[in-house]
């Protein structure tokens, strides 16, 4: 690890004399590789961590890659990047130094994709800490970086990637003296050790995402784009809808719309053997149900499911950490909830925010605009996913969204941001003012009261010789008006 940051360190002094021309060729160069390689280090992820889908994940390489490039090839992030002529200030971009990157198992290979690129760009260096669980595909995909980037002009040693990843390793390399900024994307403990490590650090919150299916709706759209939501990776992303909130006029609808995509309801026996395996500890999801198919998952609950069944729904009335199927689950398992009108969908989504998901997303689907204003306005959410899915929509692929695999859950979740981060975020902006305005300044007179008084004593000294009956008072208002006429 200290050798790696040593590495990283000499690189990125060398990187800073790079022009944007040249940073802007590198990272072009390695989004195009990572781009062109990210089918094998999908199959590679899913081989190694045994969660998600390979054609998803070669989805999410994408957006890591090309979709990433394409927000931030002309972001200016070398020398002069703005100037305010009429205010005659200028914006200088500076790097943050050598970056500290903390890659997640659910998305081992896109999010290293994503945490490289937008640190080139910025002419910073990168040290992955890749997951325990996913260190060989998140080797290799900073390999498919680390050898663009060089044959592209890149010094040596830009991007460096522990070998041994351990909590140990992680944790000193998040307090080492020579990182600048830690970017942390994982689970909770992770990110408060990145907040505690005294550096400056991007961090991100859970997101037990709700999704509410108000009456006005489309019911047929809503239903399908919250199933290929859900589904898509098994569920690994962290803005994947988490709980379906349906007005009680179209829960029929909705009901019969889910089954047709793929969605099996359980009974009231299948549920409480699910809980078991969701939750067998109140308040923590099991690690086994992450990212795995419907079919393993209700395997371990000993249910059987009809041939092509995509989700597994159990019918929920209850919020809370011992209530499993309301927890954030990242695999594809719905809670579902009926709900009377738009308040009592505001008063359910938030109970299920403020279990654990703060800050995140919220989703929603309805045909009227005032509805999903009065969610935005209300809810302490960073992002509001209207009539799309939520999964891909927050990461900026059916959105207009900043194209992120991190996803800052501001001060509602702990964060410092809430924005989807990007390069901009690993920018030091400085700036140069000219002045432009003249201050008159108050003229400063001295405090007169202690020389006053030295005055009058060195009077009385004086006269008391000749004159031993002169008030002193006398003297003391005389001294002080010779004093205020000669400071006029």
């Amino acid at each position: 690890m200290r050798s790696a940051v040593q590495t990283a360190k000499e690189a990125q002094e060398k990187f800073m004399s790079y022009t944007q021309q040249q940073v802007d060729k590198i990272v072009k160069a390695v989004a195009d590789a990572a781009f062109e390689q990210s089918g094998r280090l999908a199959q590679l992820a899913v081989e190694e961590t045994g969660m998600g889908v390979a054609a998803h994940k070669k989805i999410k390489n994408e957006v890591g890659s090309r979709d990433v490039y394409e927000s931030i090839k002309d972001l200016k992030t070398v020398g002069i990047i703005k100037e305010d002529h009429l205010n005659k200030v200028v914006e200088i971009a500076a790097p943050f130094g050598v970056v500290a990157a903390i890659i997640p198992t659910t998305n081992p290979t896109s999010t290293a994709f994503f945490k490289t690129l937008i640190s080139l760009k910025t002419r910073n260096a990168i040290v992955v800490s890749p997951h325990p669980y996913a260190v060989k595909c998140t080797q290799e995909a900073l390999k498919v970086c680390d050898a663009a980037a060089v044959a592209a002009g890149a010094p040596e040693g830009l991007i460096q990637c522990l070998t041994l990843a351990s909590m140990e390793a992680t944790q000193q390399l998040m307090s080492h003296k020579d990182i600048n900024l830690i970017v942390a994307t994982g689970g909770g403990a992770l990110v408060k050790a990145a907040y505690s490590s005294g550096k400056p650090a991007y961090g991100v919150g859970p997101g037990n995402v709700p999704v509410y299916i108000e009456r006005s709706a489309k019911i047929e759209k809503a239903v399908k784009d919250i199933v290929d939501s859900k589904s898509f990776d098994y569920g690994t992303i962290c803005a994947t809808e988490q709980a379906i909130v349906v007005d009680k006029h179209v829960v029929d609808l909705v009901t019969r719309e889910l089954k047709k995509n793929g969605a099996y309801i359980l009974s009231d026996e299948e549920k409480k053997s699910m809980e078991g395996v969701i939750s067998p500890t109140p308040g923590k999801v099991n690690p086994k149900v992450v990212g795995k198919s419907p079919q393993f998952i209700a395997q371990l609950a000993g249910i059987s499911l009809p041939e092509g069944t995509r989700l597994i729904i159990g019918l929920e009335t209850k919020v809370g950490k011992d209530i499993p199927f309301s927890l954030e689950k990242l695999s594809p398992i719905f809670a579902m909830y009926t709900v009377d009108g738009v308040k009592h969908a505001k008063e359910l989504c938030l109970d299920l925010l403020n279990l654990g998901g703060r800050g995140h997303s919220l989703a929603l689907h309805t045909e009227i605009d005032a509805v999903a204003r009065e969610f935005a306005m209300e809810m302490p959410v960073s992002r509001i996913l209207v009539n799309t899915m939520s999964s891909v929509g927050a990461v900026g692929g059916t959105t207009g969204l900043m194209p992120s695999l991190t996803l800052g859950c501001g001060t509602f979740g702990g964060n410092i941001t809430s924005d989807n981060l990007t390069a901009k975020h690993l920018l030091n902006i400085k700036r140069m003012a000219y002045g432009t305005k003249e201050v008159q300044l108050p003229k400063h007179s001295e405090p007169v009261a202690s020389s006053n008084d030295q005055l009058v004593s060195s009077v009385m000294n004086n006269v008391s010789a000749t004159n031993s009956n002169i008030d002193p008072a006398l003297v003391q208002n005389l001294v002080s008006e010779i004093v205020k006429q000669l400071t006029k």
